[in-house]
């Protein structure tokens, strides 16, 4: 039976109160084309969790206007569950300035603890990419810092006073006198090591004293340099850039610099000199010590005297081989040097970086060293050398 007017009149209002959810601290109008939600009364944190229970039975829209006309008080409490329950985006009705000021607040410290966006991982191109700017970065600034120490030199040559001998001889001691033990040790046992593997060949053709000229030249022209400088470069280049890394987080370089002082006068330039000074040496024990370890093992293994291994030396190997060896060790005392100068220098001003600098220095060194020797090769073979 069709309703009557009156009747749809008696029913418009019931309509009306199902689609506007309402509690002591809200009313909420779903009606298009802008939904409503009416805050009233005090939102105390005293009433937090009947507040948190009327919010959680309302399904708000995204498009969303807040009338707090009615809003007698608000608490930060209050404001922090009322802001996790609205939509990101709505739009403040009658907002008085208190609130308005809690609300923000609140607000700022949600944004703030939010958790941040996981980037997506990089693709292999990016990686190579961004390692590649990064080599190029640590090559350029070592090619600056080697710059500025060609220039202290400069100023060193032009007026001697500036260079601190002092200083040096310190650097002399700790970098050449004190590395002499484990030089000589590890050039020993290598010297041992290569004789007995060529004697384990030589035998087979009865080329016994063939193994002098392999030993002699080999340990001249290569392995003791650049043995030695692997030495050298995770035991100075370390330790150059430990100390200066130290004095710059105890800001001892700023002190200096304070004092009118340069750092390249007083840090760096000593430690170059002084490495650039004790590696040729240090090669040279190292070109000893390989031959007396072959020399050691030559005669139980191979039957070879010393008179004989001697007579053979003075054959087979030229000073020429000695001096290709010992030119090479400047070269790399250099830029061992350099790297960890410029490591230390430039660290970060935490012990942390100091750590990280420190393995980095020996890593760049040690490969800098296997390079420039590849180099050498090239070079004194296209010469003829």
């Amino acid at each position: 039976m069709p309703l009557g007017y009156a009747e749809c009149l008696v029913l418009q209002p019931s309509a009306v109160t199902a689609r506007m959810p309402t509690s002591p601290w809200y009313t909420l109008d779903t009606a298009e084309p802008q939904p409503r939600l009416a805050l009233r009364g005090a939102w105390r944190m005293v009433h937090l969790a009947e507040i948190e229970q009327a919010l959680r039975e309302l399904q708000l829209p995204e498009s969303l206007s807040v009338d707090a006309a009615e809003l007698t008080e608000i608490d930060s409490a209050a404001a922090l569950v009322l802001l996790r329950a609205l939509p990101p985006q709505v739009r403040w009705q009658a907002l008085a300035e208190v609130p308005a000021r809690i609300l923000e607040r609140v607000r700022e410290h949600l944004q703030a603890a939010a958790p941040a966006q996981v980037a997506a991982p990089p693709t292999a191109l990016a990686q190579l990419g961004r390692q590649t700017l990064g080599l190029r970065a640590l090559l350029l600034g070592h090619l600056s810092f080697f710059g500025a120490t060609m220039v202290a030199l400069g100023e060193a040559l032009r007026r001697p006073r500036l260079l601190r001998l002092r200083e040096l001889t310190v650097q002399v001691e700790q970098t050449g006198l004190n590395a002499v033990p484990v030089v000589a040790l590890v050039t020993l046992l290598i010297g041992v090591v290569i004789a007995y593997l060529l004697g384990l060949q030589a035998e087979q053709y009865g080329a016994n004293i063939f193994v002098v000229d392999g030993v002699a030249i080999g340990a001249t022209r290569e392995f003791a340099p650049i043995i030695v400088a692997v030495i050298v470069a995770g035991r100075s280049g370390a330790s150059f850039t430990a100390q200066l890394g130290a004095m710059r987080l105890t800001e001892e370089t700023d002190a200096i610099q304070t004092l009118g002082l340069s750092t390249m006068q007083v840090l760096v330039l000593p430690r170059v000199l002084a490495l650039m000074l004790v590696l040729p040496l240090l090669v040279f024990v190292g070109d000893v010590m390989s031959i007396l370890g072959a020399m050691a093992i030559a005669e139980p293994m191979l039957g070879i005297t010393p008179g004989a291994f001697l007579a053979r030396l003075r054959e087979s190997l030229d000073l020429r081989h000695v001096l290709v060896g010992l030119s090479k060790a400047p070269v790399f005392a250099l830029v061992i040097a350099v790297i960890g100068a410029r490591m230390g220098m430039t660290v970060g001003k935490d012990t942390r970086a100091v750590g990280a600098a420190t393995t980095s220095t020996v890593v760049q060194g040690i490969v800098a060293v296997i390079l420039l020797d590849a180099g050498f090769a090239i070079l004194l073979q296209s010469l003829g050398w």
